[in-house]
């Protein structure tokens, strides 16, 4: 059995087991990560000292969180019997992985949308946006979702599976490690903005080609002209060099609108807009998770081929 033969069959078991199991209900591996995320930065924060040092610590902060057990695995991994080095991956993979708990999210705000129950709509959209869900209309909402499922399907889904194709679990981990670290550390305020440096730089670098890659996937599996030209046009607008190409296919390729001005707080915060064609709606949102689903087997179907033509060919 191929390498590639071998890392595709773990991949879609993740995959597999994310789609009937979840999130895991009672305790998660990431949950209990972004706690002693909250640790580490009230020991090593300090907005009193000078950028450089700050930074420094920010950056010796991604040394003590991010690298032990992707380093540990990849010691140990190899030492392991095959039948438990395939079944740690297996697992692992699955609880690094995001994507039926991201559609979930977004199934929550689209359901009571769809009714009319905007209370119960906004309280699940403060879950997954930090934008003020008060001064959210209907299409603001929907844009929130829909905008959380593209841009976290490759932050929670394809880059994971692409750093494990590359690197098996350590690589996977890593990303989703530092992932976690630039959600939490990654912003432009006073308390972050050098602390936090370094976790936003470490994830741009790690999902630079994956972004990319997903934001082919959603073009080939949607509008693709669409989310091909807005991918050209629109992606450099985003002040991110990840979000905006995800960002830009996935609204070209669903034909929505996102993106524009929101409030955040009692600050309105110029954003640029990305897609074309139709304001975004509960029916965009269920749209954007076919969409992400859709690019989920495409990688599995392209994989699944190029292994087996390897295994013929060799």
């Amino acid at each position: 059995m191929n390498h590639l033969f071998l890392a595709t069959a773990i991949l879609g078991g993740a995959l597999l087991l994310d789609l009937l199991l979840g999130e895991p209900r009672r305790f998660h591996p990431l949950i209990g990560f972004g706690r002693l995320v909250n640790g580490v930065e009230r020991k090593l924060n300090d907005s009193a000292l000078v950028p450089w040092v700050s930074r420094l610590r920010g950056l010796l902060g991604i040394a003590l969180l991010a690298l032990p057990l992707p380093l540990l695995l990849f010691w140990l991994l190899p030492k392991l019997p095959s039948g438990l080095t395939v079944a740690i991956e297996l697992i692992g993979l699955y609880l690094c992985l995001g994507r039926q708990s991201l559609a979930q999210h977004a199934r929550n705000i689209a359901k009571p949308l769809s009714v009319g129950d905007f209370d119960q709509a906004r309280l699940q959209t403060s879950y997954i946006v930090s934008r003020d869900p008060a001064r959210l209309d209907s299409p603001g909402m929907s844009r929130a979702a829909i905008e959380s499922v593209l841009e976290n399907g490759n932050d929670a889904c394809f880059a994971t599976l692409f750093w494990f194709l590359i690197g098996g679990l350590p690589l996977a981990l890593l990303h989703r490690l530092a992932n976690t670290l630039d959600a939490m550390w990654g912003y432009r305020n006073a308390r972050y903005r050098d602390f936090g440096w370094a976790a936003a730089r470490f994830d741009d670098l790690l999902g630079w080609l994956p972004a990319r890659l997903t934001a082919l996937s959603y073009a080939l599996c949607g509008n693709f002209s669409g989310g091909m030209r807005c991918w050209r046009q629109q992606a450099p607008q985003h002040d991110s060099p990840n979000a905006g190409p995800v960002m830009a296919a996935g609204a070209g390729a669903l034909g929505i609108r996102l993106g524009g001005a929101a409030w955040y707080g009692d600050q309105l915060k110029p954003r640029p807009e990305f897609g074309c064609d139709q304001p975004a709606d509960p029916v965009g949102i269920e749209r954007s998770i076919l969409l992400v689903n859709r690019s989920c087997w495409l990688w599995i179907a392209l994989l699944t081929v190029t292994s087996v033509l390897i295994a013929w060919l060799g």
